[in-house]
């Protein structure tokens, strides 16, 4: 069954790159299949950008920013193995995977490829659904390698790796197992060991989620790191989380929040996060947040951060964005400082996504 498929998938893909008018003068056989091929691929894109005022340590930095432009495409080659590719326009490749589910249904499928981390309630959610413009806690951001920990780099919260998951109960129960290299986007492993992490999601009622994740691992230090001065370039190191966490959706308002912890070598981080929006008229929300953050409990590293503001949905997932932060710490020359910094930001998101109907 699937050799037919493939041999005319690539025969679209010859007439597409070759020659589409030749492709439009065919008959109604090459017209079916490029049909076919076009009902299997979904395209998806999005762009946030916007205008950040930012003051720290007595200085103004007033700047416009191009925060991401996806494009990403899923190809479904048969009703069980798909295949998608993410790229970032304003940085690097983002994610290729390949998913084939064993099941009839959602209960057991298997992911190769590079990805999201399943660490953390926040980190696999798109920033499109995110609430805060700075997108992700600060927890979330320096635990799962989002990039706030120079040891680890930026890597975006995504990894190369194998991942096992499903959902079972009626949807109720979901689980995934993963093993990564560690290392982040694009890279290979930077030591022997490897990554474990474990993810369990509950729903016990309509709106409530409760989530609970774990990892396992060692790290090898791209960097010398502020937070963690025991640690230096090229060491390898204990690298462990754990996080437990809830999201709540209704139509009188969504709020979520976690308590997340983690062990870099003999640092020991943590904090927890509260955040929630309430609509307040057609596509108008106010969005609120508080996050604290201890970056190394040993140091005294903590950090406090509230954000207030308002978003408007003007469609579907397109919507702009105007929030305040502040903080009571920040880094500056190398060093952590407590002291004040505030920041207002605006932001437009356009979002479309296109899937042929059949």
């Amino acid at each position: 069954m699937q050799q037919p498929f493939f041999k005319r998938v690539t025969l679209a893909v010859l007439l597409t790159v070759f020659s589409s008018t030749a492709a439009m003068g065919q008959g109604k056989e090459d017209s079916d299949l490029l049909k076919e091929l076009a009902e299997r691929v979904q395209l998806h894109g999005y762009a946030q950008g916007g205008f950040n005022y930012t003051h720290k340590a007595g200085e103004d930095t007033p700047t416009f920013e191009l925060k991401r432009v996806l494009f990403w495409a899923n190809a479904q080659i048969t009703d069980r193995w798909s295949f998608l590719f993410m790229h970032d326009f304003s940085s690097v490749v983002q994610e290729f995977y390949t998913d084939y589910r064993f099941t009839r249904n959602k209960a057991l499928t298997v992911r190769l490829g590079q990805f999201k981390n399943g660490l953390s309630l926040e980190n696999p959610l798109s920033p499109t659904a995110m609430e805060a413009i700075d997108v992700y806690s600060e927890g979330v951001t320096y635990l799962t390698g989002c990039g706030s920990d120079p040891l680890l780099g930026v890597q975006y919260g995504r990894d190369l790796g194998l991942a096992i998951f499903g959902e079972t109960n009626d949807g109720k129960l979901r689980y995934e197992l993963e093993v990564m290299n560690g290392q982040g986007i694009n890279k290979k492993d930077g030591n022997k060991e490897k990554d474990f992490i474990a993810r369990l999601e509950y729903r016990p009622t309509k709106g409530l989620n409760l989530v609970a994740t774990g990892q396992l691992g060692r790290g090898h230090a791209i960097a010398n790191s502020l937070y963690n001065p025991e640690i230096h370039e090229g060491d390898n190191y204990k690298r462990n989380r754990w996080t437990v966490g809830f999201d709540y959706k209704s139509a009188d308002f969504n709020i979520h929040g976690e308590y997340l912890e983690g062990k870099d070598g003999s640092a020991t981080s943590r904090g927890a996060y509260v955040t929630g929006a309430v609509p307040v008229g057609k596509g108008v929300e106010l969005v609120g947040s508080y996050d604290f953050f201890n970056f190394n409990t040993s140091l005294g590293m903590d950090q406090h951060k509230a954000i207030a503001g308002v978003q408007y949905w003007f469609y579907k997932k397109c919507r702009v964005q105007l929030q305040y932060v502040y903080k009571s710490a920040y880094t500056q020359a190398g060093q952590f400082v407590h002291g004040a910094n505030h920041a207002i930001m605006a932001q437009m998101q356009i979002r479309l996504d296109y899937a042929k109907k059949k």
